[in-house]
C-alpha cells in the first residue's frame, strides 16, 4: 500500500540492456528510454544514472517496486526486441525469473508475434500451459527479422491470434499505442487499428497503454464507443511531475469519454520510480477550469479505482487479502 491507497502497477518491466547484449539498435533504444526517464523525473532523488538504467540487480529492482513504492500487485509486461537485443530485451523468460521470486505478488504477461503465423500460436499455447497468463503484450511496430514494417492490430494474422486468445481464455490485451522509441516509429504505434480489433472482439478487453499520445483524441474517440477498450496511464502519468497542466487536460479527457471505469495506473516502471507516480495520482486535484469544462471530478473513489481496483476486476485479483495484510501492519 501507499499511503493508504491499495496499488496494482499494470505496467512494470524488467530489462537487459547491458552492453553486451545491445547491438547498435539496441544502444539507441536504451539511451532514447533514458533520456524520457531524464526529462520527465521531477526531483534529483528519482534521477538513475544509465549503467543502473540499462540492468538493475534483481534485489533493488524488487526493493524499489515493493518497499520504496508501496505497490502491491506489478504486472510484467514482456517486450522482446530480438532485432536490437541479442538475447531480446524483456523476454516473457527474462521476467518469469522475477516472477517466481514473488508469484504472490507479481502477474506474468506473454508476448507473440502475429508476423510468426502458426509458430505464434503454438507460442502462445506454450506461454499459457507454463505461465497461465491472463494477457499478452503487444508491439506493433516492432521489427521482424530486420524489416521494420511491424503489423496491425487489425491484421488477418492478429484477428487469427484474438481467436486463439479467446479459447484460451486470454482475454487482457495490452498494446503499446504511443511514444516512438529509437529506432521504432510513432506512426508504427498509431491508435487507430484498435477500433476494428475491438469492434470483432468484443469480449476482450484492449488495454492502450499510453492512451496513444500523442493521439489522444483518436483514442478517446474510439474508446467512447468501444466499452472494451480501456486506457492504461503509463507515460501519461509521468508527465505529472513536471507537466501538471498536461496530464490534468489528458485525464480530464479520458474521465470525460471513458469515465472512471476504465482508466488504469501503469509507471512503467523501471522508466520512471513508481513512488513519485503513485503519488500524482494521490495528490491530484482536477484544476477548477478543467472540472468546470468537462463536468468530471476526480474523488477518493476515483482515484482508487484508477490505482488498483479496475486493474483488479480485469485480472480477477482479490483485493481483501491486502486489506487485511495492511491492517495486521498496522496493528503491529
Amino acid at each position: 500500500m501507499r499511503r493508504g491507497y491499495i496499488v496494482i502497477d499494470n505496467h512494470i518491466h524488467y530489462w537487459d540492456a547491458s552492453p553486451e547484449n545491445c547491438n547498435e539498435y539496441g544502444h539507441r533504444w536504451i539511451k532514447c528510454f533514458h533520456a524520457y526517464h531524464k526529462a520527465m523525473t521531477p526531483s534529483d532523488e528519482y534521477l538513475w544514472d544509465l549503467d543502473l538504467f540499462r540492468k538493475a540487480p534483481e534485489d533493488w529492482w524488487m526493493r524499489t517496486l515493493f518497499d520504496e513504492s508501496g505497490v502491491d500487485v506489478g504486472i510484467l509486461q514482456p517486450t522482446h526486441l530480438m532485432d536490437f537485443f541479442h538475447r531480446g530485451f524483456n523476454t516473457v523468460e527474462q521476467n518469469a525469473e522475477v516472477w517466481r521470486k514473488a508469484p504472490d505478488r507479481l502477474i506474468l504477461n506473454g508476448r507473440v508475434d502475429p508476423h510468426d503465423g502458426d509458430a505464434a500460436i503454438e507460442e502462445l499455447h506454450r506461454q499459457k500451459e507454463q505461465y497461465g497468463i491472463q494477457g499478452l503484450k503487444l508491439y506493433t511496430a516492432e521489427w521482424h527479422q530486420g524489416s521494420p514494417q511491424g503489423w496491425r492490430a487489425d491484421s488477418p494474422e492478429a484477428m487469427r491470434l484474438y481467436e486463439e486468445c479467446e479459447k484460451l481464455g486470454i482475454k487482457n490485451l495490452h498494446f503499446h499505442k504511443g511514444p516512438g522509441i529509437d529506432p521504432l516509429t510513432l506512426d508504427g504505434f498509431d491508435v487507430g487499428d484498435i477500433d476494428g480489433a475491438a469492434v470483432a472482439f468484443p469480449r476482450l478487453n484492449f488495454i492502450v497503454d499510453h492512451v496513444g499520445l500523442p493521439n489522444l483524441d483518436k483514442f478517446c474517440w474510439i474508446a467512447v464507443k468501444q466499452p472494451n477498450v480501456y486506457a492504461g496511464l503509463s507515460v501519461a502519468v509521468a508527465f505529472g511531475g513536471k507537466r501538471k497542466r498536461y496530464f490534468a487536460e489528458t485525464l480530464a479527457n479520458l474521465l470525460y469519454w471513458l469515465g472512471e471505469d476504465r482508466i488504469m495506473f501503469g509507471s512503467d516502471f523501471y522508466i520512471w520510480h513508481p513512488k513519485w507516480e503513485i503519488d500524482v495520482i494521490i495528490d491530484f486535484q482536477m484544476p477548477e477550469d478543467l472540472a468546470q469544462e468537462y463536468g468530471v471530478t476526480v474523488t477518493e473513489t476515483t482515484k482508487r479505482k484508477i490505482l488498483a481496483e479496475n486493474s483488479a476486476r480485469l485480472y480477477g485479483i482479490d483485493l481483501e487479502p491486502i486489506r487485511q495484510r495492511a491492517a495486521e501492519t498496522l496493528a503491529a
